[in-house]
C-alpha cells in the first residue's frame, strides 16, 4: 500500500485519482504531478514501486500545499478575517454563510438544526 503524505491511497485504483485523496490535491493537481514525475495515468496504485512513490512524494513537498500544512493556513486565513473585522469574518464568527446565499428558509448546513420560536 502506497503512503504518500500521511494518507494510504486505495490499492486497487488508478494512480491518478488515488492521489485525490490526499488533502489539496484534485484531478488537475493528480495529473500535473504525474505528468512532472512520467508516471503513466493508467497505472494502479499497488504497481507502483518504491522510486515512483519516492518521486511522487518528492514533487509534491516541492511544488504543493497538502494536508495539515494547507488545513492549517486555511484556518490562519479565515482566522485573520475574523480579527479584520470584516463581513466575512463577522459571518464565520456567527456561523453563517460566508458566499451571498440567503438564509431565511434554507443554511441548515451552516446554522444548524432549527430552534423554533413561540410555539404554543
Amino acid at each position: 500500500m502506497a503512503r504518500i503524505s500521511g494518507v494510504d491511497l486505495p490499492k486497487k485504483k488508478r494512480v491518478e485519482y488515488g492521489l485525490t485523496y490526499i488533502y489539496g490535491i484534485g484531478l488537475h493537481a493528480s495529473r500535473l504531478i504525474l505528468d512532472a514525475t512520467g508516471i503513466d495515468y493508467n497505472k494502479r496504485v499497488y504497481e507502483l514501486s518504491e522510486a515512483d512513490v519516492a518521486a511522487i512524494t518528492k514533487e509534491i513537498r516541492a511544488n504543493h500545499v497538502v494536508e495539515g500544512d494547507l488545513r492549517k493556513q486555511t484556518a490562519m486565513d479565515i482566522k485573520a478575517l475574523m480579527d479584520l473585522g470584516s463581513y466575512r469574518g463577522l459571518r464565520h464568527r456567527r456561523g453563517l454563510p460566508c458566499r451571498g446565499q440567503k438564509t431565511k428558509t434554507n443554511a441548515r448546513t451552516r446554522k444548524g438544526k432549527k430552534k423554533t420560536v413561540g410555539a404554543a
